[in-house]
């Protein structure tokens, strides 16, 4: 494969909201994934036009917005209501956002840990065989970044360099549709990241993921698979074991 820089745009979660128009749309947005506008709720616009203080030009917009992504949709005669669940457009850059900054069942971190066993050993694989020097560079720096960040225990910096290791090794598949769940793969790390990260005591992963690179680097398919797939295996123990604390903190306090 001729070689070429590894470019990663910017993750879309990560992107600023601008304008009264964006507000609008992540307001509502919000508020339907936390489920504090519930499915069936009618959403009256001229109220909506009091509540976020936005013209109605505004919140047509945002509606419009948010029925392209299937929260809301309109009946003839009846108004715009909450959709259910099931109609949502769950892979949509934005709710993926929102659905990681409002989740609070370990549902959606299970949701997501299932697809990432899915695409990502089959990504590593598929890296083993096309990785460029420049895919390389950039998983080792990110290995680089995530030893440093454990030695400092920085987990923003953990989290960061964990999301910068991932992402290059699916673009490093040099898949144009693979490297669309890039969107899929970051929600499901930033989800168990906040939690795993948020114990005191968490480990160095650093280990597990140069094993990944190693195997990728030699051009092992086999092995890149079988690594990814314990180093995802390592990453759901974590999970399971920060959940559990989580769990037994409130009884540990009402004690």
């Amino acid at each position: 494969m001729s070689e070429r820089p590894t470019t990663l745009r910017p993750l879309s979660m990560d992107q600023p909201v601008r304008g009264l128009h964006g507000h609008a749309v992540e307001q509502l947005g919000r508020e339907i994934v936390a489920g504090t506008r519930k499915p069936g709720e009618m959403l009256d616009p001229e109220r909506l036009v009091d509540e976020l203080g936005v013209s109605r030009t505004v919140v047509r917009e945002a509606l419009r917005v948010l029925t392209a992504k299937g929260l809301v949709a309109a009946r003839p005669k009846v108004g715009t209501y909450v959709r259910e669940r099931a109609d949502w457009r769950m892979l949509d850059p934005e709710l993926l956002r929102w659905r990681y900054e409002t989740a609070t069942d370990f549902a959606y971190l299970d949701s997501l840990a299932e697809v990432r066993r899915i695409i990502e050993p089959a990504g590593a694989a598929l890296a083993a065989r096309r990785r460029t020097d420049a895919d390389l560079a950039t998983m080792r720096e990110a290995l680089e970044l995530m030893e440093r960040a454990h030695a400092d225990r920085d987990s923003d910096a953990a989290v960061a360099a964990d999301l910068l290791f991932h992402r290059t090794l699916l673009a490093a598949a040099h898949n144009e549709l693979l490297e669309q769940m890039e969107m899929v793969i970051a929600a499901g790390l930033r989800v168990r990241d906040r939690l795993v990260h948020g114990r005191p005591d968490w480990d160095d992963a650093t280990p597990d993921h140069r094993a990944v690179y190693a195997a990728v680097a030699a051009g092992d398919a086999a092995g890149a698979r079988d690594r990814m797939v314990e180093l995802l295996e390592r990453g759901v123990r974590d999970a399971a074991t920060a959940r559990a604390e989580r769990e037994r903190s409130p009884q540990a306090e009402r004690a």
